[in-house]
């Protein structure tokens, strides 16, 4: 089996809370010292880059995907193992998703939840089955889920929708979800 690749989707901005850097930083670490690849948006900025450099530390491969408009404002990350620049944002998540096996949701603005609903979009209409989950701390991502159950209580989604996210309350508990994600995939037939 390919080593088992995670896709972080987070913060390009510190936030506000320190337990946000902390997550970021626990969720690299993890990815290491597990042996998987790390997939994320190649910034040396804000969660981004400390998850990256938490993974690196702990000795993951690191797989970054940036578009060539963002490499001075998110501070490209050239030393990973791998380094893609990209014409667009479209091909950035593209190629992350394509890339990845699981994605992983920490907190961030826009541009993360763009890329959580592209990716939750993707799987409900077919394009994966990749396992998608939320890690906040202090019920970061809270709001998101009760907006999630509104769309599925008022007919606009289905349970399906839903059950595609599962929301993580540790990295701990994230580990433990990642770990039977990897279990699931190396049991699928080829």
């Amino acid at each position: 089996m390919t080593t088992f690749s995670v896709c972080v989707y987070c913060g390009a901005r510190p936030g506000g809370d320190p337990a946000f850097g902390d997550a970021a930083e626990a969720t690299g670490r993890a990815i290491g010292k597990e042996g998987w690849r790390l997939v994320y948006g190649a910034g040396d900025v804000g969660l981004m880059g400390r998850v990256a450099r938490a993974a690196q530390a702990a000795g993951a491969d690191t797989f970054g995907v940036i578009p060539q408009h963002l490499l001075a404002l998110e501070v490209g990350k050239r030393d990973l193992s791998r380094f893609i620049v990209t014409e667009t944002m479209h091909e950035r998540k593209k190629i992350m998703v394509m890339n990845a096996d699981a994605i992983v949701v920490l907190p961030g603005g826009a541009g993360t939840l763009d890329e959580f609903f592209e990716v939750l979009t993707w799987r409900q209409l077919g394009l994966h089955d990749k396992p998608i989950f939320l890690l906040g701390p202090d019920g970061f991502w809270a709001p998101l889920e009760t907006l999630l159950d509104h769309i599925v209580a008022t007919g606009f989604a289905g349970e399906t929708m839903r059950d595609s996210v599962q929301a993580c309350g540790s990295v701990a508990a994230l580990v433990d979800c990642l770990r039977e994600a990897r279990s699931r995939l190396s049991r699928a037939p080829e």
